[in-house]
């Protein structure tokens, strides 16, 4: 703390986790909307059971941490503000339509930055402009109005919950809710006999882990200078782009760090598979189409308080009663989107 300030502490933190979450992208194939294609298109469930890996792993880590007291729930906003269901699904709905229409989640977008995709490229840069523009500019009012947000009075914790029901502690509970993900991912033959997919799934879901560990840490030496969080890539890429532009949005911090950490992870894995190469849009209708996918993603994304990562993994690492539905909501929406744009190629 004496010779590396809170912020700078908290950006290592992010590039660390987030350089492993670009390589899981690249060299595990993690990716959420592949994930969703293969197991309702293509009838393989492989890259969907990745997800209950990286859930069980998270969630049993996250419940650990604060078992032992390195993590307090309800310094996290997804404890301390009050859960809006409306926001969750309206929110998780435009953005799972909108990921179907770039093709990518913000997470991948990142990923592929660092294979030399260049529609990606357009996809964050639209994504960070849409997510401020909801936050804090023109946006925000209507969102507020739409989608008001108040502190929260009592804890919203699945597993708070049904441990107040059953009296069964809350730790126990969250580990059985973990294990119970593991065993449904592992029961797919075709992941059990991918080691390397199992391998990067529970890296992605250890690198949610090390982010609430870590900002936890940096929280506790710089007395509260430090937000406690994980990783999220909606309205984090708005504060990075405005860093770049500027030094401001809070300087560097952790959102500047794990968005550099997956274009880094990104990079390194596309080197490795030696799949880096330039890449463009190739017309003006897919540049639009990409475009307009990303600005739904931005104002969706801040909506639901999360992204695919943000509220797909780190949100429910915590069990927050809006995690399971903000998800499915994104799983909804871009099934929408994906049977618009498969019946937009068909012939009448």
């Amino acid at each position: 703390m004496e010779q590396i300030s809170a912020g700078m502490l908290a950006a290592l933190v992010g590039l660390g986790g987030g350089t492993v979450l670009g390589l899981a992208a690249r060299l595990g194939d993690f990716c959420t909307l592949g994930a969703i294609e293969s197991a309702f298109y293509g009838q393989n469930q492989k890259r969907l059971r990745m997800w209950g890996v990286a859930l069980g792993v998270a969630i049993i880590g996250t419940f650990t941490l604060a078992q032992i007291g390195i993590l307090d729930f309800h310094a996290t906003f997804y404890y301390s503000l009050k859960w809006n269901p409306l926001a969750s699904i309206v929110g998780g709905l435009m953005f799972g339509y909108g990921m179907a229409y770039t093709g990518n989640c913000a997470f991948s977008s990142l990923a592929r930055i660092g294979g030399g995709d260049l529609r990606a490229l357009v996809a964050v840069i639209v994504i960070g402009i849409f997510s401020f523009m909801t936050l804090g500019g023109p946006i925000a009012p209507l969102r507020t109005f739409l989608f008001p947000e108040s502190q929260a009075t009592t804890t919203q914790g699945i597993a708070h919950l049904l441990s107040g029901w059953t009296s069964v502690p809350v730790y126990a509970i969250a580990i059985g809710i973990g294990v119970a993900f593991l065993v449904w991912g592992l029961r797919n033959r075709d992941l059990r006999n991918a080691p390397v997919s199992i391998f990067w799934a529970a890296m992605v879901g250890l690198a949610i882990v090390s982010g609430w560990w870590g900002t936890s840490a940096v929280n506790e030496a710089s007395l509260g200078a430090v937000d406690v969080q994980s990783y999220s890539y909606t309205a984090p890429l708005g504060r990075s782009l405005i860093f770049l532009m500027t030094s401001t949005a809070g300087g560097i911090n952790f959102s500047v760090g794990s968005v550099a950490g997956v274009i880094l992870g990104g990079f390194l894995g596309s080197l490795i598979k030696g799949h880096f190469r330039w890449e463009a849009c190739e017309d003006a209708q897919e540049l639009g189409r990409q475009m307009f996918g990303a600005a739904m993603m931005g104002v969706g994304g801040v909506i639901a308080l999360g992204c695919t990562i943000g509220q797909g993994l780190s949100a429910f690492s915590t069990l927050t009663y809006s995690a399971p539905v903000a998800l499915g909501s994104i799983v909804v929406g871009a099934l929408i989107g994906l049977r618009r744009l498969v019946s937009g190629f068909q012939p009448e």
